[in-house]
């Protein structure tokens, strides 16, 4: 029987949980430029869609802020393509090694 050395060429990270963010920006931005084409005549009417588009505004900015959130705590976001890359090339050569090794002892008889 052989005996492989298997090195791990990357340590061990604990990967963090992370739920899943239901983001819906484009009926906000839709909402936006509803409000913005809106051009009523009355100055109170002006002033009440000003506020209105304000708040969806600030709806819009929580949701791109709540996005930005959840982006930055995804794990191997702070390594460049490449990186990112080799890294998954390398964990693709450990699967398919430990696969190997398992058909291996599958197939020995004690």
């Amino acid at each position: 029987m052989d005996v492989v050395d298997i090195k791990p060429q990357i340590a061990q990270i604990s990967e963090p949980k992370i739920q899943p963010v239901e983001i819906e920006i484009l009926p906000v931005v839709y909402d936006i430029i509803r409000s913005v084409e809106k051009d009523p005549i009355d100055n109170t009417a002006k002033q009440k869609e000003s506020a209105e588009c304000s708040q969806k505004v600030l709806e819009l900015q929580r949701t791109l802020e709540a996005a930005r959130g959840t982006i930055r705590k995804l794990q191997g976001i702070e390594y460049s393509k490449e990186e990112q890359l080799r890294r998954l090339e390398s964990l693709r050569k450990q699967l398919a090694l430990k696969q190997q090794l398992i058909k291996k002892y599958k197939n020995v008889q004690f």
